[in-house]
């Protein structure tokens, strides 16, 4: 009977410490890290082949600008990354043919000011505008449409398929695009030049400055000479009645 109860007791004890050790055990282990703010050339860099789209983020600071809003904006972004394929695809000089501006505005058309899901980006009114909206006039606006599970971005020059996508999770979603996303406002003709102004009123042409010149008057001689054959033929008609 006394075993019994020993082993009842020792059995108590084993279950209290099996359930008590690894609570214990959890409240010492350290708890994990807490992610640090989102950095969107961090992403591209651990995701690789995206080299020249991380220098023009750099370049034109759209990578700090984008930091920055996607880590304190309630609405989150969107950024459509092109691969360095889609760089070196491009004709030969487009990106050197770029004024500044038009590099920021380039890179800024690639981000939307809002986060979107790919099936979020199936339903949306079309033209969405983008980070480069306002800028210079223009629209700078993409066009998304979808079927199934397949969404094609559309600049009016471009069309490409989103395939992959590199982080999805709010506030940011990057998606891989194989095309760089070329903004119709760089290929619409601009305003023709104003013509130059017409002539002041008192400007004459040249033709109207010249007069025919006069015909030349007959010379004095013959005309003398056609005086005096008058008088002679006069005295002669003047004898004749005479006699």
């Amino acid at each position: 009977m006394a075993n019994m109860s020993f082993s009842l007791i020792l059995l108590s004890l084993t279950t209290i410490f099996s359930l008590l050790i690894p609570t214990l055990y959890a409240q010492s282990a350290p708890l994990p890290a807490p992610s640090g703010p989102i950095n969107i050339t961090g992403i591209l860099e651990k995701a690789g082949q995206y080299t020249t789209f991380i220098r023009l983020l750099n370049q034109t600071q759209a990578g700090n600008q984008i930091n920055s809003q996607v880590n304190s904006s309630n609405e989150g972004m969107t950024v459509f990354a092109p691969t360095d394929n889609a760089f070196l695809n491009l004709p030969s000089g487009t990106l050197n043919n770029l004024s500044a501006q038009q590099q920021v505005q380039l890179v800024q058309y690639h981000v939307l000011p809002k986060y979107y899901t790919l099936e979020n980006l199936q339903t949306v009114s079309n033209p969405v505008r983008t980070q480069a909206t306002g800028q210079d006039g223009g629209f700078f606006g993409l066009n998304f449409t979808g079927q199934g599970n397949q969404v094609n971005v559309s600049t009016g020059i471009v069309d490409v398929p989103i395939y992959n996508a590199l982080r999805k999770d709010f506030p940011l979603a990057v998606y891989q695009v194989d095309k760089v996303l070329l903004p119709l406002e760089f290929y619409q003709a601009k305003a023709p030049a104003a013509s130059p102004p017409a002539a002041a009123n008192g400007t004459k042409s040249d033709t109207g400055d010249k007069k025919t010149p006069d015909a030349p008057s007959p010379a004095n001689g013959s005309g003398k000479m056609s005086m005096e054959f008058g008088l002679v033929s006069g005295l002669w008609l003047m004898l004749f009645y005479l006699m």
